[in-house]
Formats: C-alpha cells, structure tokens, sequence
C-alpha cells in the first residue's frame, strides 16, 4: 500500500454539498467534527440526549440531535463512539436511517471486520483513521498542518467511495501530511496488536517489572520511578522525532552500548514468539471474541485487571511524584529549588 501526500489542504469538490453526520464527541469525534466544519463542510452531530457531551458540542456551535435524526439526511455518517456501542447504534439509529448511496464512515474497522456490524449493502462503507490523537488532529488543523490518515474502502455502491473518504481525510486535515491506503483487515489488527503488544500492554508491562526489579533489588522506589517510567518519555519522543536512529544519536555511548548487550537479553527471540501468539489470537478472532463476551457480561475481569494497575505501586510513588512536577500542574506557583520530600 503505497502512501500520498499533499503539502497544502484542497477544495474539498467531493464533500461540498453533502452534510456529514459525525456520531460521537470524543476526543476524535470533537476534532473531525470541528476540522471539517472549518474546511467549509456541512456538520451535524448525533448524540444521546442527556449525554455528558451535547452541552459540549452545542457550545462549540454544532446542530445536535438524537443519532437517528443525524443519519436521516446525511451523505456520510462518521461513526466516531466506542467500539462497543457501535453494534446497537448501527442497528437502532443507523440501519434504518442511512439513505442508499450514501456513506458509512469508520475510524477503526473493528465491528466490520469481525462482523459485529453488517452494513446495508446498498451503501459506501469507508474507513479513515488519524494516525494519532483526536487533540493532535485538531492542534495540527489549526496550526495549517495535518495528521497522516490511514483510508480504506470496504464497500463502494455509488462508484465514488474511494474520492469520498479522501474528501474526508482532506477536512480533517489528513492531505496536508500524508494519507496512506490500506483495508479493513490490515488497520484493524495491526492496531489491535500495536496496543497490546507494545504501546500499552508491552510497554506498561514492561514498565512495571522494571519498577519491581529494582524496588526488590533494595533501590529506592523514587529512583526507579525517574529510571523505568519518567525517563521513557525522552526516549519516545526521540523515537518520535527521528526513530532509532535519534535516540541512538542522543544517548550516552555508555547507554548505547547497554542497549546493545542487554537489550536483546530482555526482549529475546520467546517474546517475539508471545507476540505473534497474540497476533494470531487478533487474526483468527479469540481476541475479539473474548472481549465482546468480557464487555456483555458487564467487565467483571476488566475492571479487576484495571484496578490493579491502578494499585500498583508504581504508581503509587508516582502520584505523588508527580505532584512535585510543578511543569505538570497547571497554573502551579512552585518555588524553585523546592526540595523534594521523601516519600513512604
């Protein structure tokens, strides 16, 4: 799948006379919704009433109605809600609704492609996935710029599916950087494993047994929180700013080298082997099939699972770390050289 970009935004030909209705007000749901009414787009916003983020959008100045009544006269419906509401919204707000020819949009293809959704075959199903979070989407909007977007075509009826989810990348800003192609399949497990495997559940996973090894090594939780947790961040945004090859250029000879012999020691050949056991479990749909059954059955697991990240002790000397971090807290007036109390 080969990428395109586009340095400057584009009049938006495909889109201009239609009225998207973008259901959710999220963090990607307020930031499309925004992006595209800026871009000139016709924008409504379907949401429960009652719900904690109609007064939200109402003030940012948005039509809101009921989800259903959104759909009614809609061209493209951005479906931008949780993941597991999506199937009931479908079936009461959306199915009924959406007008043949028009075009159903998602951000994650998680419901169709493991058929939790089965989309009226009379109408476009597009995918168009911001490759970051829904407050970058907007910042960078505003700043002239974009996010890179990932789009997908699952469904094309009306013979213009394709130009209408590059017409949406386009009004969130996604043509200003980089929109590259890919499908249902391909975004959605790809996606899937990067969280568990790396982004949060390997990273905190790998966080914590850090933190442990050395709090049970005799060193002083404070420390091993700045050495695990605190300090990651440098390292990600040097990831960020120029991958591997930046963070290699920006650390000590003495850390490189450690990355050298000891990385390997931990991150060895029987975790990549862990990590395509969970890719298979995403690919042949355990995984999805285990948290929709987890999610009907009210989260009893989940939520066990939470709290004890929440409890665990890393967690606890950095609360109260952070506290200290005057950078963190806005509009805090800490005197420098405060020193730092101990804490236990």
């Amino acid at each position: 799948m080969s990428p395109t970009s586009n340095s400057t935004h584009t009049t938006n030909d495909t889109l201009a006379k239609a009225r998207i209705a973008v259901l959710g007000y999220g963090s990607q749901g307020r930031a499309h919704a925004l992006n595209l009414r800026d871009s000139g787009l016709d924008v409504v916003v379907g949401l429960r009433p009652g719900g904690p983020t109609w007064a939200k959008a109402e003030a940012d100045g948005f039509k809101v109605v009921e989800p259903a009544h959104a759909v009614i006269n809609a061209d493209l419906v951005a479906v931008l809600t949780p993941d597991m509401v999506q199937p009931k919204l479908y079936t009461e707000a959306i199915a009924p609704n959406i007008k043949p020819g028009a075009a159903l949009l998602f951000a994650h293809g998680f419901n169709v492609h493991f058929k939790q959704i089965d989309p009226r075959k009379d109408i476009d199903v597009i995918l168009v996935a911001p490759k970051g979070p829904g407050a970058l989407v907007r910042s960078e909007y505003e700043r002239g710029r974009g996010v890179p977007c990932i789009w997908a075509v699952q469904q094309d009826v009306s013979g213009h599916a394709e130009a209408k989810a590059k017409a949406y990348a386009d009004g969130i800003g996604g043509t200003r950087a980089m929109l590259i192609k890919t499908d249902f399949k391909e975004e959605t497990e790809t996606d899937l494993f990067g969280e568990q495997a790396v982004l949060c559940g390997g990273a905190s996973s790998l966080v914590q047994a850090g933190f442990e090894t050395l709090v049970e090594a005799g060193y002083q939780p404070e420390i091993a929180y700045y050495e695990v947790l605190h300090e990651l961040k440098l390292i990600v945004d040097l990831f960020y700013e120029g991958g591997i090859t930046k963070m290699l250029e920006f650390v000590s000879e003495t850390a490189q080298y450690g990355d050298y012999v000891s990385g390997p020691r931990v991150i060895d050949a029987g975790v990549k082997a862990r990590m395509k056991g969970v890719l298979t479990d995403i690919q042949d749909g355990t995984f999805a099939k285990n948290w929709i059954a987890e999610y009907n059955a009210g989260l009893p697991n989940y939520k066990k699972y939470k709290q004890a990240d929440l409890d665990h002790p890393v967690e606890q000397v950095g609360k109260q770390l952070r506290a200290r971090m005057a950078w963190l807290q806005a509009g805090a007036a800490k005197a420098a050289g405060e020193p730092l109390k101990k804490v236990g």
